[in-house]
């Protein structure tokens, strides 16, 4: 082999790098180990912080892991992923294109919340000092003026309360006293919580995005992941929902029956002969 070849295929080799996954004929192993000793001995969520973290979780850390992920599987047909993966069913596409359809819409206002509330919480943790209120208070100016007064992570346009909040902080406040998090995150998910009340005047709880948000802040993922780790869970619900969907026969369903029609609000009947 000439030179010139030899340092083709050697760029060639390097094209792809990764620390994830090495797959021979064979041989695939995963962060190092092989995925024969990995079937049947860890969990899906052990497998995810493999994944992304390179080590595998302690079973504290899991157990925090898996319960955020149950909690948000779904929230009904009403959600917009979910409505749009059962809309797009019956379009007639399979399984994959609705899934993808219900992924794609989660964005920075159905879907990313979490970490922007990841975010919101690691600028009270870089701030916080002797007096956790007035750093609160001091990011959510920032905030606030930064984004608008929506505090991403508090209040729900259906749950007057999230019931899923207070099952996750018990969890993060369990996983505290044995020393698998500092819980630093979760008495700021607290602390955000009351600062809205004093500056509203009533109360704005903590929602799912909120809390899921304080335990993977807790367990040391980087806020974009806060919103990919949401993506996984909800995958799940969209997955369920086209399914369900496409054993119904329906074709085209949109977002209201045909008998409701919705609102037009342009001009007035006109038309291009003068004299009609």
């Amino acid at each position: 082999m000439s030179d010139d070849s030899r340092t083709l295929v050697d760029k060639a080799h390097a094209w792809w790098d990764t620390r994830i996954i090495d797959i021979h004929p064979g041989t695939i192993e995963v962060r190092g180990y092989p995925i024969q000793e990995l079937i049947g001995r860890i969990s899906f969520p052990d497998m995810i912080w493999l994944m992304t973290r390179g080590e595998l979780p302690s079973k504290g850390q899991s157990k925090l892991l898996e319960a955020a992920l149950v909690a948000s599987v779904d929230h009904g047909p009403h959600a917009p992923s979910i409505a749009i993966a059962r809309m797009a069913i019956t379009c007639g596409v399979d399984l994959n294109n609705a899934v993808a359809s219900g992924v794609n819409v989660l964005g920075d206002i159905h879907g990313g919340p979490g970490q922007q509330c990841m975010e919101l919480y690691e600028e009270v943790r870089a701030a916080s000092g002797d007096d956790l209120a007035a750093s609160t208070d001091r990011a959510l100016d920032s905030f606030v003026a930064r984004n608008g007064k929506i505090i991403p992570g508090f209040g729900h346009r259906f749950h007057p309360v999230d019931p899923r909040v207070a099952p996750l902080l018990a969890l993060v406040e369990e996983a505290a006293r044995d020393g698998t998090v500092s819980g630093n995150y979760a008495r700021i998910g607290v602390e955000v919580e009351a600062a809205l009340r004093r500056r509203t005047g009533r109360a704005i709880p903590m929602n799912i995005d909120g809390i899921t948000a304080v335990i993977f802040s807790e367990l040391g993922f980087p806020p974009p992941m806060g919103r990919g780790l949401f993506i996984l869970s909800r995958s799940v619900g969209i997955l369920s929902h086209a399914w369900e969907q496409s054993q119904r026969n329906e074709r085209i369903k949109g977002p209201m029956p045909k008998e409701i029609p919705y609102t037009y609000s342009g001009p007035e009947r006109r038309s291009l002969d003068p004299d009609r």
